[in-house]
């Protein structure tokens, strides 16, 4: 039965991106990956074996993480002492803080894959290699950032001045109901 009514139409649902569409299958596949490999080194060593290995990389994890922890704490306090006396802080004393971290659970999680890419992320060179990718593509997509996204929030809200420090300031009001034209301030002071 029609009532002359036009049918509603919905927008298009949006595409997913591949990573969402891919993401829970590369999971699967590392779990297998990392349980068939731990039945390897068992069958060729030993259980026991396997077993420390598990355990120390625990607990080399959670010593990493630990101390990425204490220094990245260290650089704040000392970057906020620098602000309250009057000192421009210097950067570059937190980069690879959390990488380091990362590299610290991979080693925490249980698996000899995940092992080896924690080791890999506690060597410098393939931190800030790693860093510095991270940088770019991440400029890249505010750059590329379409209106209305956030983005484009994050490219709208950096205001620098021409030699590229940012201005911090503060808006001070002056309220004077007598002098009040209206809802609106002259435009010409």
């Amino acid at each position: 039965m029609t009532t002359g009514a036009p049918t509603p139409t919905y927008p298009a649902r949006p595409r997913r991106s591949r990573l969402r569409t891919y993401l829970p299958l590369g999971i699967a596949v590392w779990l297998v990956l990392e349980i068939w490999l731990l039945t390897v080194v068992a069958g060729a060593a030993s259980g026991f074996a396997v077993f420390l290995l598990l355990v120390a990389g625990f607990v080399l994890g959670s010593v990493v993480i630990k101390r990425a922890g204490r220094r990245a704490f260290r650089n704040l306090t000392e970057t906020l002492q620098q602000q309250q006396s009057g000192v421009a802080p210097t950067s570059g004393g937190g980069n690879g803080n959390g990488l380091m971290m990362l590299g610290g659970l991979l080693l925490m999680i249980p698996g000899l894959i995940s092992d080896a890419l924690g080791l890999l992320l506690l060597i410098p060179p393939v931190q800030k290699a790693l860093s510095r990718y991270a940088e770019r593509t991440i400029d890249r997509k505010i750059r590329e950032a379409s209106p209305g996204s956030v983005g484009d929030a994050f490219q709208q809200a950096r205001i620098h001045r021409p030699d590229g420090k940012v201005v911090q300031g503060e808006v001070i009001r002056e309220e004077n109901p007598a002098a009040d034209p209206g809802p609106y301030p002259p435009l010409n002071r």
